[in-house]
């Protein structure tokens, strides 16, 4: 069957569906996790959510990934907000649950004896296999982090850019660290069932430091960052369909490949900025004529 044949398939549709929202969460919080640094606790977050769609698999079936992996993200995230961690302590913090979380997700795996798919998809995604109930709580998921989003969006973005001064001003910045992370959890946990625990990093990352090469402004950031993530998975389904391949690499690629772009795009306009502040400006005829009358009131040199 050919691209257009499978467009007009049933469950492409609710994959383009679950796609698109996907993707929009990711460019909201994009911004934000490159913001607060939070790139590889993203990963951190990947690996306890395929531990915890693992374990619901072996315990519960193929209907429970998706809930599993939303437990085991939702939890690991609280863990992350709550400890508040310093930045020198928290990388290896994320190491640590990263590799307990990869490590136990490898065992349930083991001693899942039913189809090898399901387990395969955990680790590249399963765009194809979202049903309607995986919509719905899709859709659930995606209400719940707009409206907080909608609500705590600029103290949110004000503890993100600078947390010390944030808590001067008497913003709450460590719920604000919980909220977020449960946030992220869960989107991450979604995002591990349509691309996979590998990479998850892709979706909620790269078109967020695309948009950052373009803009300083977190809103126009913002608004890139979900172009960017809808271009790279409905791109990566679209491109996926006829060879009947995993969609992680197409979304990893597109998404590539527009980072490449726009960070050449800001590295010429940072050149270009950097040769205008440097090429001197020429004399005018009234700073010359100033410039020669001052020459010849200064007292010559006696011979």
């Amino acid at each position: 069957m050919t691209t257009l044949d499978l467009l007009d398939q049933g469950f492409v549709q609710q994959a383009l569906i679950a796609g698109a929202v996907l993707a929009l969460l990711a460019g909201l919080l994009g911004p934000l996790v490159v913001g607060r640094g939070m790139a590889f606790a993203v990963h951190g977050t990947a690996e306890l959510s395929f531990a915890g769609g693992a374990g619901a698999l072996l315990l519960f079936g193929a209907s429970a990934v998706g809930w599993g992996a939303l437990v085991g993200a939702v939890l690991v995230a609280l863990v992350f907000g709550a400890l508040g961690l310093a930045a020198h302590e928290r990388d290896s913090v994320i190491g640590v649950l990263l590799s307990f979380g990869l490590g136990l997700g490898v065992l349930f795996q083991s001693l899942y004896t039913g189809r090898s798919a399901n387990k395969f998809g955990l680790l590249v995604g399963q765009i194809v296999g979202v049903d309607t109930g995986d919509l719905i709580s899709l859709a659930v998921t995606g209400v719940v982090v707009i409206g907080v989003l909608g609500v705590a969006y600029r103290p949110l973005l004000f503890a993100s850019l600078d947390p010390t001064m944030a808590a001067a001003r008497g913003v709450p910045v460590r719920a604000l660290a919980i909220a977020f992370a449960v946030l992220l959890g869960a989107t991450t946990a979604l995002g591990v069932q349509i691309v996979g625990a590998l990479l998850v990093l892709s979706l909620l990352i790269t078109p967020a430091a695309a948009a950052a090469r373009l803009t300083a402004s977190p809103l126009r950031a913002t608004v890139l960052a979900v172009v960017f993530a809808e271009v790279a998975v409905l791109g990566g389904i679209v491109l996926s369909l006829a060879p009947g391949l995993p969609i992680s690499p197409f979304v990893a690629g597109i998404a590539f490949v527009t980072y490449l772009i726009c960070r050449l795009i800001g590295s010429l306009r940072t050149r270009r900025r950097t040769n205008r502040t440097l090429v001197p400006a020429a004399p005018d005829s009234t700073s010359t004529s100033s410039q020669s009358a001052l020459a010849s009131q200064s007292p010559r040199p006696r011979p």
